[in-house]
């Protein structure tokens, strides 16, 4: 297991500092961050913490899997890598044109 933690819901309200002193009490904390919506600045409801060792970062999940933190419960569990992204999308797909005033196609009737 490696010593990065994913912290799903969090209450929107939390802060970094609140959830550092909340995995503070199984070990050391490497960083806490939470993600926030790059257009609003609001939280997103989760983040990652880094604990020091894999031991703490084990124990730490083990313990607040399931907890309770704003009224809300926890899903604490080891981070997976970032999937690679795939750039591009948007855009329109293939033609078809319109049919309408002067577009090219006939009428049925």
């Amino acid at each position: 297991m490696g010593s990065k933690i994913y912290v799903g819901g969090l209450p929107y309200s939390a802060t970094e500092q609140e959830l550092s002193d909340l995995f503070g009490r199984h070990g050391s904390v490497a960083s806490a961050r939470i993600i926030t919506d790059k257009f609003t600045g609001q939280s997103r409801g989760f983040g990652f913490v880094e604990m020091s060792s894999d031991a703490e970062a084990q124990a730490a999940v083990a313990a607040l899997n399931g907890a309770e933190m704003g009224g809300r419960t926890l899903t604490v569990n080891e981070a997976r890598p970032q999937e690679p992204r795939t750039g591009g999308g948007g855009g329109f797909g293939g033609g078809g044109g319109r049919g309408g005033a002067g577009g090219g196609k006939r009428d049925r009737y």
